[in-house]
């Protein structure tokens, strides 16, 4: 099989399952917004302040990705396995830094916000339920994140569509209280999200213990004490990557608790755009981690112009699924709202945010490809730096200023729509920044290999 299919065959089967995990936000937005346009906004705002720690947190172990990969291309399967032991000291730091998050956040984030008071203890209950689920997320996270690196993801796929097998009726059932089950509201949907990874975290055990690609590894030899140098490496990417995935999902949080003020109607239009920006997302998302898992590989194995040829090409490949995906939101934007809410304003109001979340979607396909690529070549400081001028200084900051003060002799503007025209624009300016860095590290690395065997013959 050439490069080009096995990339597109993993990218497709990692993106069923990232559009199952995806599933589960849908399932809460789609019951929660057919529950009460109050309890919507309750979410909006809940699911804000949890996917802005939860999200940082994966993205820091899902950072570690390429060192897998690169030891799998060396043939360095024993190695391979005590790097995965290491990982868990990663995670459980990960674990209890987000549990304390989760916890602490909501009594100083809310009253700041200016958050309706009448929210605050929704919120709260279904951020409490989400902090008990997190070591489970975590650790199974780990298991993801490996199985991505070694080339086998579908059993990350097969898990995650039966996780949502689970969540979607479970989430009906609590939400609205069927079945002789009590009527929970928002919290029914964070008591079901917390069974699915306690399932979750049980068949990935199982799997590892069973399936001879992990049994090779040799993951259940004795833990090793914590290793410096290996703990250094991880923090070089884990440490990046989470803040990077902190900036942006927490741009997006800051968003809906300032859109918040405006009312019930506006934050439940931002909060069903939000969810098409985040289902456009998984396409180059599983692209990207497809592709860093085999230029990673390449790297390792030492074919580093194999490496750069498959990087240009994912680039490439993405950046015209950006713009079908795109075009496919912008055109269907009536029928894909009307999905979600049966208000006659709200369905208004999020189909005329669809158009900026086509713009957003591009510029974002764009520079989360270029982001795993470069971390192939362990390039992540300068995307970290990138991230908050452009993302909070350009995006949300701007975004507030159009929408409560006026910006650059536009008056105050109404409405959620402010904030994603600040977003685009940040978000674009990002995307050509991180593109120069790839193209200038893929010539520079070009050049350097074709010395080498010059350099060898000598």
């Amino acid at each position: 099989m050439s490069e080009r299919k096995i990339i597109a065959t993993h990218a497709s089967t990692i993106l069923v399952g990232q559009l199952a995990t995806m599933g589960y936000s849908i399932t809460d937005v789609a019951v929660i917004g057919h529950y009460s346009v109050q309890a919507q906004a309750a979410l909006s705002v809940a699911g804000a302040l949890f996917i802005m720690v939860y999200i940082s947190l994966l993205a820091s172990v899902q950072g570690i990705l390429p060192v897998w990969a690169e030891l799998l291309g060396a043939k360095k399967l024993a190695q391979l396995g005590a790097s995965v032991r290491q990982s868990l000291y990663l995670a459980g730091a990960l674990c209890v830094l987000g549990i304390v998050l989760l916890l602490g956040a909501p009594a100083l984030i809310l009253p700041l916000m200016q958050v309706p008071v009448e929210m605050h203890a929704a919120v709260k209950q279904y951020l409490l339920i989400l902090a008990v689920s997190l070591p489970m997320a975590l650790g199974y996270r780990v298991f993801a994140t490996l199985s991505q690196a070694i080339g086998i993801p579908h059993f990350v796929t097969w898990l995650q569509v039966a996780g949502l097998a689970v969540k979607v009726p479970l989430t009906v059932m609590l939400v609205n209280g069927y079945a002789g089950l009590p009527e929970l509201g928002i919290a029914g949907s964070a008591w079901a999200t917390l069974c699915v990874q306690i399932s979750l975290i049980g068949l990935a055990f199982w799997l590892l213990n069973t399936q001879t690609a992990y049994q090779q590894l040799r993951l259940w030899a004795k833990m090793e004490p914590i290793d410096g140098q290996q703990q250094r490496e991880f923090t070089r990417l884990a440490i990046p990557a989470g803040l990077m995935a902190s900036v942006e999902v927490s741009s997006f949080a800051i968003m809906a608790l300032l859109i918040a003020r405006q009312g019930d109607a506006v934050t439940a239009a931002h909060q069903i755009a939000s969810n098409f920006a985040g289902i456009s997302y998984m396409f180059p998302l599983s692209l990207a981690i497809a592709a860093s898992a085999r230029v990673s590989y390449w790297r390792g194995a030492g074919h580093e112009l194999m490496a750069i040829r498959l990087a240009r090409a994912c680039l490439l490949f993405g950046f015209g699924l950006s713009l079908l995906l795109a075009s496919a939101m912008y055109l269907l934007r009536e029928p894909l709202t009307g999905l979600y809410t049966n208000n006659a304003v709200v369905h208004a109001t999020s189909a005329a945010l669809l158009g900026w979340i086509a713009l957003y979607h591009i510029a974002d396909a764009t520079q989360v490809i270029s982001i795993f690529l470069l971390r192939s070549w362990r390039i992540t400081i300068a995307p970290m730096v990138l991230y908050p001028v452009m993302l909070w200084g350009i995006g949300v900051t701007g975004g507030y200023l159009l929408a409560y003060h006026g910006l650059l002799g536009w008056p105050a503007q109404t409405g959620a729509w402010p904030f994603w025209a600040a977003s685009v624009a940040a978000l674009a300016i990002t995307a050509v920044c991180l593109l120069g860095l790839l193209r200038n590290k893929l010539r520079s690395a070009a050049l350097q290999a074709h010395k080498r065997p010059m350099a060898a013959g000598v």
